[in-house]
């Protein structure tokens, strides 16, 4: 077995960056946004936030994506002998693909709510009575898709942990042999 400290690394804090930012950005910054005084402004403030954000999200998607395709590189070997190494692993690469589904729309809806400018709302996610009836929309999906990342995000950090669990040689061996008996 081979160190691969390089690309586990790049894997985790992409993910970790992913994760965290989007559980951070739910909870606190359209959280805060709702603190704004003047309601014209909220909806406003959320949105400098996520766009200050972005870059750095995307960066830490990247890395994770870099990462994960070196670990799945290197270790090709147990995804195709050890049994429940490819299975754990298409469910990762799914759950993947529905992070990056999820993140890419709810940059969407939040560039959509960026272009409404400033109008009246409970906060970055949340309409009032007075908040334009397409923008409040808008804002429903995106208050729904706030959750929805972390969440699935949230699942790849397990799917990770499982996978290295799967990487203990007790269990390398068990997985080997028992592939090899289901032949």
């Amino acid at each position: 077995m081979q160190r691969n400290t390089v690309i586990r690394a790049m894997h985790d804090i992409g993910l970790a960056a992913w994760f965290g930012g989007s559980l951070m950005g739910a909870v606190g910054l359209n959280g805060a946004a709702g603190e704004v005084s003047d309601r014209r402004e909220r909806l406003r403030v959320a949105n400098v936030g996520w766009n200050r954000w972005t870059p750095v999200n995307l960066a830490g998607i990247a890395v994770h994506l870099v990462g994960s395709t070196g670990m799945l590189a290197t270790n090709k070997g147990r995804v195709a002998f050890q049994q429940g190494v490819g299975t754990s692993s298409l469910a990762k690469a799914a759950l993947t693909a529905a992070a990056l589904a999820a993140t890419a729309y709810s940059r969407k809806l939040g560039a959509e709510l960026d272009r409404a400018g400033e109008v009246p709302a409970e906060g970055g996610v949340k309409p009032d009575e007075d908040t334009p009836a397409d923008v409040a929309r808008t804002q429903q999906r995106l208050r729904v898709m706030q959750w929805i990342v972390p969440g699935v995000t949230g699942a790849l950090v397990v799917m990770a942990s499982l996978h290295g669990e799967q990487q203990r040689p007790t269990e390398v061996l068990r997985g080997v042999f028992r592939r090899v008996a289901s032949r």
